[in-house]
C-alpha cells in the first residue's frame, strides 16, 4: 500500500503504519510525501516502511518503487 505521510486533520502515514503492523506485521507499506526532507522519508525504514516515494511522481517512478518492494519487474503496461 502507499500511505501520504501527512494528511492535514486526519490520520497520516505515520499513525497509519503503526496500526497496520499491530494487524499485520508483514504489511508492506510505502511512504509518500510532498515534503522529502521530514523523518520517515529521510528513515523510511525505522518506521516500518520498505519503500518511499517523494512527490511529485512520475507514473515510471511509481512502477519502479512498486517493483522494488515486491521484488519482481513488472512492465510498464501492467501499472
Amino acid at each position: 500500500m502507499i500511505l501520504d505521510w501527512i494528511i492535514p486533520g486526519g490520520m497520516g502515514g505515520g499513525e497509519t503504519i503503526e496500526a497496520l503492523r499491530k494487524l499485520d506485521p508483514t504489511v508492506k507499506a510505502i511512504v509518500s510525501s510532498g515534503y522529502s526532507n521530514q523523518g520517515a522519508l529521510a528513515n523510511y525504514r525505522d518506521y516500518g516502511f520498505v519503500g518511499i516515494l517523494p512527490k511529485p511522481y512520475k507514473i515510471e517512478e511509481l512502477r519502479d518503487t512498486i517493483s522494488r518492494v515486491l521484488g519482481m519487474d513488472l512492465p510498464a503496461e501492467q501499472v
